[in-house]
């Protein structure tokens, strides 16, 4: 039977307790088993296949109309999408994540992007902030040769510093700051690697139709279960 949203906000509360904590140079966490295994393959085999780079990489808004979300349609398509996006949202998971991480997420909205990344990609050194009030990139895919494909980290001067590990289920998470600097170098990628993209935005966010529920701010619904 597939892992409901109660069982996914539970693996998400306990893995968010577990986080080990790096101060420099900004305040950032490394996260493992975040989710049910039985949900990683679900989301693993969704039937959504990796768009083209074209040759053009630097900023993921580059490619905005071929990016895939846990959106409305997708929850509707989708068991495992659905059961994620709930458990996002469940009040309990959003009042952990205030207290473990110090966001604020009160009337914030979830946006979670399926990010598939095939060779040619690379982001340039950004903080996240602006409409962004916290970043969650949770690793999926199980390729051995994925290994060194985590997300670089850079200090002010947008020098790198370090890079997070990469492996499927494991986690990065920080609060978007001036100084919250990070991005990913170019580097051979074998094959197609897959993450989630997790953010909590401000009403501000213009492209509704990203959201996973655009009607419906965090900390505004009652909690899927305990």
């Amino acid at each position: 039977m597939p892992a409901s949203a109660q069982e996914i906000a539970r693996s998400l509360r306990e893995s968010f307790r577990r986080a080990s904590v790096k101060r420099e140079p900004y305040r950032h966490w490394f996260l493992r088993d975040c989710l049910p295994a039985s949900v990683v393959e679900e989301i693993l085999a969704l039937p959504i296949a990796a768009a083209d780079l074209g040759g053009v990489s630097g900023k993921r808004e580059l490619h905005n109309a071929t990016r895939q979300y846990f959106d409305a349609p997708n929850r509707a398509a989708y068991g495992c999408v659905a059961a994620v996006a709930g458990a996002l949202q469940d009040r309990q998971v959003t009042e952990e994540i205030e207290r473990t991480f110090g966001a604020r997420l009160d009337g914030s909205y979830l946006r979670i992007e399926l990010a598939q990344d095939v060779d040619g990609f690379w982001l340039e050194p950004h903080t996240d902030i602006g409409v962004k009030t916290f970043t969650f990139l949770l690793y999926l895919s199980k390729d051995p040769a994925h290994a060194d494909l985590g997300t670089d980290i850079y200090n002010t001067d947008k020098k790198w510093v370090g890079r997070s590990p990469f492996a499927s289920n494991a986690g990065l998470i920080f609060v978007p700051s001036t100084i919250s600097y990070h991005g990913f170098e170019r580097r051979k990628i074998e094959g197609v690697r897959k993450s989630l993209v997790i953010n909590y935005v401000t009403n501000e966010w213009r492209a509704r139709e990203q959201l996973a529920y655009p009607e419906q701010p965090v900390l505004a619904l009652e909690p899927v279960g305990a």
